[in-house]
Formats: C-alpha cells, sequence, structure tokens
C-alpha cells in the first residue's frame, strides 16, 4: 500500500489536478480549467499525493458566504478503498483552519446510480434531502445531500427502503421536508436508499425555554445573593470588601435577569436572529457576575459565622477544588470558547479564590488585595467572553444524527 498524505491544493497544481480529474472522472463532472483554478485560488480544493503524484482531489465551490457545493470527489483507480476519498471529504468539510462558529453549510448532488459516491457521502456525516428534477425523463435522477453539522433524531419505527431506480417513489418518500435518505443498502440484490422520518424541532419553542431557564436560574441566584447580602449587614465582623462584592453580584444579577427578559422580547417580536447573541451577555453575566462572586463568599460568611478556622479552610479548599473542576468541565461557559494561557491563568485565580480569601479572613489580615484581585479576574474574563470571542464554539458530536430510543 503506497503511503499518501493530504494539503490543500495550489495553483502548481492545477495542470496535475486535470490530467487526474481527466483520467478518474466522467467527461461531464469535470469542472471547467476557470472553475478549477477559481476554487484553488480561493481554497476550496485539498488533494492526496503519494510519491510526488496527485492521486485524488475533492474540489468545491462557494456559491454564497455561507454555502460550500461538492464539485467533484476523484481518486485514481489504484488508489480507491484505501480511505483517500474519506479523509479528503472530511478535511472539505472540516478544515482545521476554520473557526468552530464559522461552519457553512455544505452540500453535494450526486445521481441515483452513483453508489459509490452516495455511500461517501452518507457515512461522511451527509444526508439526502430532495431529489432535484434535472435532465430528461429517462436520465438518472440526482439526490440533493447536505452535511449534518448538529445531532438531529430520527424516528425509529418511520423508516423505509426504495431502490434507487424507482423514480416515482423516491420522488414521492423525499417530498416532506422531514424525510431523508440516511443509508445506502442491499434490497433483493440491488441497491437501495434507506429514507427515514427526523423528528422536527421548533426553534421558537426551544429558544423560549431556554430564556425561561435563564430566567428561573437568575431570579434563584438573585435571592440567595440578597439573603447573604442582608447576612452581611447584620455582621459587624462581616469585611466591607465582600459586602461590596456581593452588591456587585446583586447588579449583575439584575442585569442579566433584564437581558433574558430583553431575549423573550426577540421572540415575541419574531426577531430571534439576535437572540444567541443576547443570552450570551445573559449567561455570561450571570456566571461571571453573579454565580462565582456568591459561591466565592460561602466560605468568608462561614468562617464569620462559625469561627471555626479549620472546618472554614476545608470547606473553602472543596469549594475551590469544585470551581476548578466546573471550569474544566464541559458545563462550564468557558468549554464553548477556545482557552488560550491567559484564559487558564484567569480560572486558576478564580477557582483558588475561595481557598485564599478564606486564609486572608482567617489570619485576620485585610482582604482588599484579594477581593480587588478577584473582583479584576471575573470582570476580565466577562470582557473576554463578551467582546473578544465570536459565537460560543460548537461542541463536537460524535454522530450527525442518532435514533431516537
Amino acid at each position: 500500500m503506497a503511503a499518501w498524505s493530504t494539503r490543500a491544493a495550489e495553483a502548481a497544481d492545477l495542470a496535475g489536478l486535470r490530467l487526474l480529474l481527466t483520467d478518474s472522472c466522467e467527461a461531464v463532472d469535470v469542472p471547467s480549467p476557470a472553475l478549477l483554478a477559481e476554487a484553488v485560488d480561493r481554497g476550496l480544493v485539498r488533494v492526496a499525493e503519494s510519491e510526488g503524484e496527485l492521486v485524488g482531489c475533492v474540489a468545491a465551490e462557494m456559491p454564497s458566504a455561507g454555502h460550500v457545493r461538492l464539485s467533484v470527489i476523484a481518486v485514481r483507480e489504484r488508489m480507491r478503498r484505501q480511505g483517500v476519498a474519506s479523509r479528503l471529504l472530511a478535511e472539505t468539510v472540516a478544515p482545521p483552519s476554520r473557526a468552530p462558529g464559522e461552519q457553512p453549510l455544505v452540500s453535494a448532488v450526486a445521481r441515483t446510480c452513483e453508489t459509490a459516491v452516495t455511500r461517501l457521502l452518507l457515512v461522511g456525516g451527509f444526508i439526502g434531502t430532495r431529489v432535484m428534477q434535472t435532465g430528461g425523463a429517462n436520465d438518472p435522477l440526482h439526490v440533493h445531500f447536505q452535511h449534518k453539522a448538529r445531532v438531529e433524531y430520527m424516528d425509529p419505527d418511520a423508516r423505509h427502503l426504495v431502490h434507487v431506480h424507482a423514480r416515482q417513489q423516491l420522488t414521492e418518500s423525499l417530498a416532506p421536508s422531514d424525510h431523508a435518505v440516511t443509508a445506502l443498502v442491499i434490497l433483493a440484490g440491488e441497491p437501495a436508499f434507506e429514507i427515514a422520518r427526523f423528528e422536527q424541532d421548533d426553534p421558537a419553542a426551544l429558544q423560549s425555554g431556554e430564556a425561561a431557564a435563564g430566567i428561573a436560574f437568575s431570579g434563584a441566584i438573585l435571592a440567595a445573593i440578597t439573603f447573604l447580602l442582608g447576612f452581611s449587614f447584620t455582621s459587624s465582623r462581616f469585611p466591607d470588601d465582600v459586602r461590596l462584592l456581593l452588591i456587585g453580584a446583586t447588579f449583575s444579577t439584575v442585569l442579566s435577569l433584564i437581558i433574558y427578559a430583553s431575549a423573550s422580547g426577540e421572540l415575541a417580536r419574531i426577531r430571534s436572529n439576535a437572540f444567541g447573541k443576547i443570552m450570551k451577555w445573559g449567561n455570561v453575566l450571570s456566571e461571571y457576575g453573579g454565580v462565582l462572586p456568591f459561591l466565592i463568599s460561602l466560605p468568608v460568611t462561614y468562617a464569620q459565622a462559625s469561627g471555626n478556622p479549620w472546618t472554614t479552610m476545608v470547606l473553602a479548599v472543596l469549594l475551590s477544588a469544585a470551581i476548578a473542576w466546573y471550569e474544566h468541565s464541559e458545563f462550564s461557559i468557558a468549554h464553548r470558547f477556545g482557552r488560550s494561557l491567559s484564559e487558564r491563568a484567569l480560572m486558576l485565580m478564580t477557582a483558588a479564590s475561595p481557598a485564599v480569601g478564606s486564609a486572608l479572613v482567617v489570619a485576620d489580615v485585610t482582604s482588599w488585595p484579594w477581593t480587588t484581585a478577584l473582583a479584576a479576574t471575573l470582570a476580565a474574563r466577562t470582557w473576554l467572553y463578551l467582546f473578544r470571542r465570536g459565537a460560543e464554539a460548537d461542541i463536537a458530536e460524535r454522530r450527525q444524527w442518532q435514533i431516537r430510543r
């Protein structure tokens, strides 16, 4: 088995690309020299190379900023069944250079008689969504495939098989918008499509539920913070700087409630395009302005109420460990964004704050420097995620569709 590698095509590869496409594809599928040169120039062609020879390629075009259409997939005959096409397709769908939040729609069109291409697309995370009425009455049907970038669920009891040559039945089966081709199988010795019905999500209902959950969560946190703030004013030993920290947490949590209410207003006016951005503001302010200051203040409050340094430090260390685990888990807001070295340092400072603050209170040392450093850390993280990061990164999924159990 010959060794091979993949890379982005360059202008110097154009001659080799044309030779590869001529030798490996039907003439009708070969892009024109102008289109091929434009695709290479825009970084939409990936090639496989073995011993200095191009042995495979996937070329695409971008008719709009948010849509990539695969033009041709070609592999030399001697290199087939070695994973060349699968790897090129995977790198075209999700190139390493593309940021997580910049994934466009990736689609392809394949004739029903092209079973090898169809199987490749289905294994690569594509589903066939509709029949394209092109060509004459006796020409093979074209099926439109699109890559699924998020998980959707199919109904296990709503699947049926259609032979690839059953033109009318295939057209009727794919006419509903919630039906799609998900597999290519052999039925009675002939290739057949497995067509499944997907469960349809209601985006407005999902977003409304998310906004309601945000309001309920922030409301509960606000009640807890105001209770702790009231307790702080009844104790003469409670540090003034921690009182100020709780006052700031109250303000930030109230602000997050207002933002969540604004998200609900976006839904009511059917202007959901801004929903994700508004919810990001609410989530970040709620966590870094409300939840974390509240949790970090708990061991300080316990130190004042109990006067027991040992149990105070045990509680503070356990809380620091819990915050550190949360920061590195998939549940935290930080997990939805890329993490640089400076962001990891801020996460470490946040996790260490309960232990450091409690130690200062137990030692009866002024805690103003700690409170200032904590407020600066949380403010820096809030600013970073709101203004220096784009949309939340997509969480990688192992499959593009799953059967609802």
